[in-house]
């Protein structure tokens, strides 16, 4: 197949290419030795372009701006029958033409300049009128003094073929497919919009180009689609780009429209299709344990957070969701992802990665690198009238992707500079000599772009043997010059690859998106970094609908879009960290097994702690496996608590029939009932040790039983009104209540006359504005969650008695509120059916997932959840993933309560209907 010499980027910047004919380039025309050249004429909004068959004949490209003439050939009244046979010429007479790929070789553009006339012989002699009616039309735009108005003409005609033409329905897959919507629209590729008309039917989207190039049509199968992003296109809501991929660079259509309500109804057809996708996959869930990927149409960035920090999903992988979510595309070289320069050190034979003078400081932006440039800056930006900015220049702008990218995007370079290369010596030589520059130039602040730790390293190596030109010392521009320690273009990206991964960025990364996308971006936080940019760079900076003149519009636009632009703002407050595990290491024994410190553990061995680590996380990752065991009617009314002794075998509950019973699971018999108050009793724990096991009550008070002597052995009055829950760490009881406070106890064992009493000191009261219905430590016993009748989540600190985070999560009551086993997330559930998940760091909400019915109580270990809902099944949510992967059958009305051994293998669960219920992992 002939490979395809034309191509959109032969025109210039915001051109359309309307129409082509069959046609021969006539040379020495009425000459004994005439010749006839094939090819093809194509009819351009500011240009006429012609494709020789022969690839070794140049492409001719005339601007119809320096067209003097345009006309039939044999206008000039000479009727003879010679002239008959010529009716399907058409001459030009112009003052400029460019050559290009000559001997098929990418290269600059000839220009030959001079008056000169040049025939072109349709192959359909009556189209002949119709090309010189339009080219003559596009010429009086295109000499039009204001661009404004060449612009505005030009959109006139665009639309005006866009309305006599629709969208050829036989080009559907299939003849039952139902139309949804049709619409004229435009597709974008890196500097080429083409236009033509979207279709979307019940399971396919289209787009016809107007002139049918490079194919008929585009078809994309909506079953494939995984993401869709609404997209800012020339600084207008105008754009929707399309995935069928989870974690590619480049997406599979990029479509403008040219109304912002046309984007939107395509996009929630879409996002229709991908919903009704997602509810089929959940339906299926209740019959099968493997469930068919969930199709998620927009991610959140907390969502990608969430899996980032939980290590999920890489630091590239990260990146390119947040350039995604930040309006950041392939297709658009005014908005192409960014990533940062990582390694600091382009001169070393070894690099090494445990050294932290090898890293770039991620916490400062590329201008603020250098202390003695950027004292300079600053000097420069307090001269300077309002509005101020420090940098001249952006970190990613279209002439910095093609700067990277030029070696294998030659044309799209020679596009962007009418024709011709950069001069030698600013290209892109070396990698250490580009650093440099960023480091020291007056005006060069340049990031990185995505290939620099990607898999294809063909951007570096001058595979098509262009003439990219001579450098000062003579030396002709080839591949790019990589540091000594990489022994190739391919180990540069693999340690490139390395070094974005490893524990350092790892550590700081989240420093690097404050200033990119998130807190630092604007505004005085980002006069503190040194990073404040051109105004024009930032979304909002400028309202084009606001500028009356046409002509000082589209200046502006080209402006912004030459220049580069901000990434959309993801986040407001400080990202968090990620989570990076520290390596276990043998010489330095954990706080717990700080005894065995005289006795080394030989590596062979696992220390008991490792193996329960093992358990829980094999049984987490088999939770979809629980099997119902047995169950027993013990209560009255609802279960609130359950308790079960260190040894395991006695089973303590708690229920709104006021009793707290003790049930032993060897003889599965009910062994006691107590009641302290004929008030209901809201939830109970055991005391180390199994002697007491406590309860607290609505009757306002706490009951401490001792199970040694079978009574009641302590009241602590400790509330004005109902104690909600408990919670016990080392000698320490943490008491919430509807009397809006969490109260801290030291309470110590006294052996007073043969009977254990308790002495109660009160250490902290942690304040609310309402009634606390929930609270839960974490592993540490330093921080503690609590969730409020009002759907507000408090985060303390217990070291200190003060509140870290106030986080309005819930509408309605906050059911269930826990810590992960790391401590650095929050989950909490409430009464308006959510999963919120919170990063204890920063207070930021991160996760946020909706259920059919509430979930009353859960348990997690950071990635699963297993939730107790109001429908009396137990849902297992995988939290990554965002959705339920399995239901289990279980009680009769709501799950009330929930408990679960140290190796999490059994699982004991409460509820409204009276019973308990004890479950085993099977796997």
């Amino acid at each position: 197949m002939k490979k395809l010499r034309f191509s959109l980027l032969l025109l210039n910047l915001e051109e359309y290419y309307f129409e082509q004919h069959t046609a021969n380039h006539i040379l020495c025309e009425g000459r004994q030795n005439e010749r006839k050249i094939r090819g093809s004429l194509k009819i351009c909004s500011k240009s006429v372009i012609f494709e020789p068959d022969e690839t070794f004949q140049p492409i001719i490209k005339i601007p119809l701006r320096d067209c003097i003439k345009i006309e039939k050939q044999g206008d000039n009244g000479a009727n003879t029958l010679f002239a008959k046979t010529r009716n399907g010429r058409i001459s030009l007479v112009f003052s400029q033409v460019y050559f290009i790929k000559e001997d098929n070789v990418v290269a600059p553009y000839k220009i030959e300049r001079g008056k000169m006339q040049y025939v072109f012989e349709l192959d359909i002699a009556g189209k002949v009128e119709d090309v010189v009616e339009t080219l003559l039309q596009l010429h009086r735009a295109s000499c039009l003094d204001k661009l404004g108005d060449q612009t505005a003409m030009i959109t006139a005609i665009l639309q005006s073929r866009l309305a006599r033409t629709s969208f050829d329905k036989n080009r559907f897959q299939s003849l039952s497919e139902i139309l949804k919507m049709e619409c004229k629209a435009e597709m974008v590729t890196p500097l080429v919009t083409n236009p033509g008309h979207v279709c979307i039917t019940d399971t396919n989207l289209y787009f016809q180009p107007l002139n049918g190039y490079p194919k008929p049509v585009v078809q994309i199968t909506l079953q494939d689609v995984r993401r869709i992003y609404k997209r800012r296109h020339g600084l207008m809501p105008l754009g929707l780009e399309v995935f069928c991929t989870e974690d590619d660079l480049c997406s599979d259509i990029y479509l403008k429209f040219y109304d912002s309500q046309d984007r939107d109804e395509l996009y929630f057809y879409i996002a229709t299709y991908l919903d009704e996708e997602t509810e089929a996959d959940r339906d299926q869930v209740t019959h099968h344990s493997h469930v068919a990927k969930n199709h998620i149409t927009e991610h959140t960035a907390e969502s990608y957070m969430l899996q980032w920090q939980r290590g999920h999903i890489s630091n590239y992988q990260y990146l390119l969701h947040l350039n995604n979510l930040a309006d950041r595309s392939c297709n658009d070289l005014s908005q192409y992802p960014v990533f940062p320069w990582i390694i600091n050190d382009y001169f070393s034979a070894e690099l090494d990665l445990s050294n932290p003078e090898t890293f770039r400081d991620l916490s400062k932006p590329i201008g603020a690198l250098n202390k003695e440039r950027l004292e300079r800056l600053l000097i420069r930006y307090q001269e300077m009238p309002e509005p101020k900015f420090m940098y001249g220049s952006h970190y990613s702008s279209p002439g910095y992707v093609l700067f990277y990218l030029v070696r294998i995007a030659p044309e799209h370079m020679l596009c962007l500079q009418n024709g011709r290369f950069d001069h030698a010596d600013r290209m892109f030589n070396s990698v250490a000599e580009t650093w440099k520059n960023c480091l020291d130039g007056a005006t060069d602040f340049k990031e990185l772009i995505p290939e620099f730790y990607g898999d294809d390293f063909s951007f570096l190596v001058n595979s098509l043997k262009l003439d990219l030109g001579k450098r000062q010392g003579g030396k002709m521009v080839d591949d790019v010059q990589l540091p000594p320690w990489a022994s190739g273009p391919k180990d540069f990206l693999q340690k490139s690859k390395e070094a974005l991964e490893s524990n350092y960025v790892s550590e700081h990364l989240h420093e690097w998106i404050d200033l990119i996308f998130g807190y630092k971006q604007k505004g005085n936080e980002a006069i503190g970094a040194h990073n404040i940019f051109h105004p024009l760079t930032y979304e909002g900076g400028v309202d084009l609908n606001s500028i009356e003149d046409p002509d000082e519009k589209v200046a502006m636009l080209t402006q912004i879009l030459e220049f580069g632009q901000t990434p959309k703002q993801l986040f407001a407050i400080p990202h968090p960290r990620r989570i990076t595990p520290k390596i276990k290491s043998l010489s330095q024994p954990s706080s717990q097994s700080a005894s065995l410190a005289d006795s080394p553990v030989s590596p062979g061995e696992e220390s008991f702690e490792d193996l329960t680590e093992e358990s829980r996380t094999l049984a987490w990752n088999n939770i979809t496996k629980l099997k119902l065991h047995e169950s027993y009617k013990i209560h009255k009314e609802a279960i609130t608590g359950i308790a079960v002794s260190y040894n395991g075998s006695s089973v303590f509950t708690t229920s709104q029939d006021s009793t707290l019973k003790m049930f032993s699971k060897e003889s599965k018999t009910l062994q006691r009932s107590i009641s302290f108050s004929n008030m209901a009793l809201s939830s109970c724990l055991v005391l180390p040790g199994d002697n007491t096991v406590i309860s607290s009550s609505w009757d306002n008070n706490i009951y401490f039983y001792s199970i040694a002597f079978g009574r009641r052995q302590d009241t602590l009055m400790g509330h004005d009104d109902a104690v909600s829950k408990i919670s016990w760490y080392n000698n320490r009881l943490y008491s919430a209540s509807w009397d809006s406070t969490v109260k801290v106890w030291s309470c110590v064992p006294l052996e007073i006359t043969g009977t254990k009493r308790h002495h109660f000191e009160l250490l902290a009261e942690l304040e609310h504005d309402v009634s606390v219905d929930t609270i839960s430590l974490n592993s540490a016993s330093t921080l503690l969650v609590s969730g409020t009748k009002e759907g507000i989540v408090n985060i303390w600190d217990l070291t200190t008695a003060t509140m870290l985070h106030q986080i309005s999560c819930h509408s309605g009551t906050v059911y269930n509120a826990a810590f992960s086993p790391d401590s650095r997330h929050v989950l909490s559930t409430g009464e308006d059916g959510c999963l919120k998940v919170i990063d204890v760091q920063t207070g930021m909400l991160i996760s946020s997932m909706t259920s059919e019915h509430p979930q009353r109580c859960f348990l997690w270990d950071g990635n699963c959840v297993l939730a107790g809902s109001q429908s009396g099944e137990l849902l297992v949510w995988d939290l990554i993933e965002a959705r339920i992967s399995e239901r289990i059958q279980g009680h009769t009305g709501a799950v009330t309560s929930i408990w679960m051994n140290e190796q999490c293998s059994s699982i004991i669960t409460g509820g409204e209907d009276r019973q308990i219920m004890f479950w085993k992992l099977q796997y």
